[in-house]
């Protein structure tokens, strides 16, 4: 899936795997899933993203700090064996190796700095401008702040919202995103949109 966080101006670029870029736009009056289980999404800094492949090796530490621990992880972990097996048992003070769930990239992942309970609200719908397929992502207060504060220091850097220890979609930052309101849109279908929202929330 091609997905692609917007800026402000709605520039659209075609960007591979799940990266985006990030907006401060969003429809508020919008119905939109709220976070069911705010403990298992979790949002991590993209360290390093790997392409998609077979495991290479039997054994690794998906949560070490170490460099080489991390490749040895990625390298033995099989992104179609099904449900992961730390299934939202992942440590978010540490760091995590894990797959997409639509293609299978692989990512090392650093601590999580907000979770589901820092989003109010995942909302789809069809943006009036461009003709495309929306998410909009609504955080608390808290979490405004903290995301503010985040992409303002990692622009240019993906991040990665992450459920059951699975990561979902994988932005790129484009600018600090302050007003806690931002927007994914991508070269997907409303009902895919929706879906992805339905995931993002947890639902």
């Amino acid at each position: 899936m091609r997905i692609l966080l917007v800026v402000v101006a709605l520039v659209l670029v075609g960007i591979t795997g799940c990266q985006a870029e990030v907006s401060g736009q969003a429809d508020a009056d919008a119905d939109g899933f709220v976070v069911k289980d705010p403990s298992r999404l979790r949002f991590r800094p993209v360290l390093t993203e790997l392409p998609p492949g077979p495991a290479t090796a039997t054994a690794g530490n998906r949560q070490s700090a170490d460099p080489a621990e991390q490749q040895a992880a990625a390298a033995a972990l099989d992104c179609a064996q099904g449900p992961d097996p730390l299934d939202g048992r992942d440590d978010p003070a540490l760091p995590l190796v894990s797959c997409d769930r639509v293609n299978g990239t692989k990512y090392v992942l650093g601590p999580a700095f907000l979770t589901g309970a820092d989003l109010a609200k995942a909302t789809a719908q069809l943006d009036q401008t461009s003709g495309r397929s929306i998410i909009n992502l609504s955080f608390t207060d808290a979490g405004s702040r903290t995301w503010a504060d985040w992409t303002a220091a990692n622009i240019g850097k993906q991040v990665a919202m992450v459920l059951k220890s699975r990561v979902l979609t994988a932005p790129m930052v484009q600018s600090a995103i302050v007003g806690g309101e931002t927007q994914i849109s991508g070269q997907f279908t409303l009902p895919e949109a929706r879906q992805l929202a339905r995931d993002i929330a947890g639902i």
